[in-house]
């Protein structure tokens, strides 16, 4: 891999975990559930993006693999959150 190429992912993966705690700060002060849910997202993206990111600077597949199973939780949860707030019941 280029030094270029490294470089460019460090940069990304600083800036992905600067942005976290704004996450975590919406999801703790956020104004309503969907407002959370959304904040939630948020920071489900940005830790599968650290994870691929990682998992391509290390050239290693877990990461990957840790960031599609986040993915799919994440996906789920965001299901049965919709489904509460528009329904009331999760199941």
């Amino acid at each position: 891999m280029s030094d270029a190429l490294t470089t460019i992912l460090s940069v990304m993966i600083i800036f992905m975990v600067l942005l976290l705690p704004f996450g975590f700060y919406r999801v703790w002060i956020g104004r309503s559930l969907a407002d959370r849910m959304l904040a939630i997202e948020m920071v489900t993206s940005l830790l599968i993006g650290i994870s691929l990111l990682v998992g391509l600077l290390a050239q290693t597949n877990i990461t990957i693999d840790i960031g599609i199973i986040l993915g799919a939780l994440g996906f789920a949860g965001t299901l049965s959150v919709a489904r509460y707030i528009a329904e009331g019941r999760v199941f």
